[in-house]
């Protein structure tokens, strides 16, 4: 993607997340994007079809960094700066901490079933990749996609009780606790 393309793609979304920040996803119109945006409305449509579709890539590009990075790729090019090389878990939760491009925002709106959705599937990824290290041998007697599928809820319901809870406990500490009840 050109610089121009990109640069234009980035305000979008920081219009975007901007008024997330402010109110619920379904009250968010095109206009308000656009406007906040400095940009015209078929230069939006040039790179999204519609509103849902521009959730759809926000968390592509969202969660794509977190969990790329978590995975051990070191190259990204998406809108989160980092150097951390922590457990993958410690990574997500250093991120979620620094509330990058309002990423808490997503995940503990009201409207938060679509962006928990797409976390999750990737999330679920990421858990598929690490399971042997995660869970040390102490769970095989259990079916692996039931116990995957366990830890990724068990995290998304982390971060939305540590995203309520104001983030008063460090990532570390999070980090600790959610590793602690796997």
């Amino acid at each position: 993607m050109d610089r121009r393309k990109r640069k234009t793609r980035d305000a979008i979304f920081k219009a975007f997340t901007e008024l997330l920040a402010q109110k619920d996803f379904n009250s968010i119109t095109v206009g308000e994007i656009i406007e906040r945006a400095d940009i015209g409305r078929a230069t939006f449509y040039a790179h999204f079809e519609t509103k849902d579709y521009l959730v759809k890539e926000l968390c592509e590009e969202l969660f794509c960094h977190l969990f790329d990075v978590a995975k051990g790729e070191n190259e990204h090019h998406h809108i989160f700066e980092c150097d951390a090389h922590d457990t993958p878990f410690l990574h997500l939760f250093k991120h979620l901490e620094k509330n990058d491009n309002q990423i808490l925002e997503l995940l503990s709106s009201e409207n938060n079933q679509l962006f928990l959705r797409y976390f999750k599937a990737e999330l679920l990824k990421l858990i598929e990749d690490e399971l042997e290290t995660i869970t040390k041998q102490r769970h095989n007697d259990l079916p692996r996609d039931f116990l995957i599928n366990h830890i990724a809820s068990t995290f998304v319901e982390t971060v939305k009780w540590w995203a309520a809870t104001k983030r008063t406990i460090s990532p570390e500490e999070i980090t600790k606790y959610f590793l602690t009840v796997i």
